[in-house]
């Protein structure tokens, strides 16, 4: 029994055991339970202030947890700070919105982006990163403020790949982006996970994620109310509660 165990926790590379975590005195976060599997894309859906992207950034150290355990394959990682959690368990945080520097250089931004790495490693790293990014590759000397929205998405998403992640955590990828764009972006996501990198991703464009995503699952109130394939949620006839609100109710009809 202990053996079999063994093998299934080792299928998870992330954990989380009632998790309490948010902002001062107020909680997103409520003792919040799931796991996530390791070389898979795992989506995180539900209404607004459902806790989403609270839970990558309690992962990645940026919130406080209050309560309960994080774990990375097995090892509780709970309290750990963003660096460590860079440097140490390979986990990469891209955030919503734009975060470059935008009056540096393509280059520029990704030399910061490896830091951590020392710069031989660096730019030993850069060409392997630009085979994903052609156009970005292309604009190397330019002011990353000069990229276009899309262009400057998978810079960021270029960045976080140079320390080879082992864990990738994603939030709301999409955002002004054209939609050719989008598939680009989601096929790369796809393509990091078939090669082992552990996705984490909050998206807004539920139906489009959940054709690339592995698992979903579903938050209310900063609780897990439905964990599922994510090819049988999106024949789900109840989706459109569950990410617009409802999921609680969605969950009771799905028992």
């Amino acid at each position: 029994m202990s053996g079999q165990a063994n093998t299934a926790a080792a299928t998870h590379a992330i954990e989380f055991e009632n998790v309490l975590a948010g902002y001062g005195d107020f909680m997103i976060l409520n003792n919040l339970s799931f796991k996530a599997r390791r070389g898979a894309i795992t989506l995180l859906i539900g209404p607004n202030g459902a806790g989403k992207s609270t839970v990558l950034k309690t992962l990645f150290g940026l919130l406080k947890v209050r309560n309960g355990h994080i774990r990375l394959d097995g090892q509780d990682i709970t309290g750990a700070n963003a660096k460590d959690l860079l440097v140490q368990h390979g986990i990469a945080f891209v955030p919503q919105g734009r975060n470059l520097f935008g009056q540096l250089t393509v280059w520029q931004n990704l030399e910061l982006g490896g830091i951590t790495l020392g710069m031989k490693t660096t730019h030993e790293r850069i060409p392997e990163v630009l085979k994903r990014f052609p156009r970005v590759a292309e604009r190397l000397h330019s002011q990353a403020s000069a990229l276009s929205g899309g262009e400057q998405k998978q810079l960021e998403i270029g960045r976080a790949l140079l320390i080879r992640p082992k864990v990738l955590l994603i939030d709301e990828p999409s955002i002004g982006l054209s939609p050719l764009v989008v598939a680009d972006v989601f096929k790369l996501l796809r393509g990091l996970a078939d090669q082992g990198t552990t996705v984490l991703m909050v998206e807004q464009n539920v139906k489009s994620a959940l054709k690339i995503s592995d698992e979903a699952i579903a938050l209310e109130s900063g609780r897990r109310v439905l964990q599922k394939p994510a090819g049988e949620l999106l024949a789900d006839p109840n989706i459109e509660r569950l990410f617009l609100g409802g999921a609680h109710a969605a969950a009771t009809v799905a028992k």
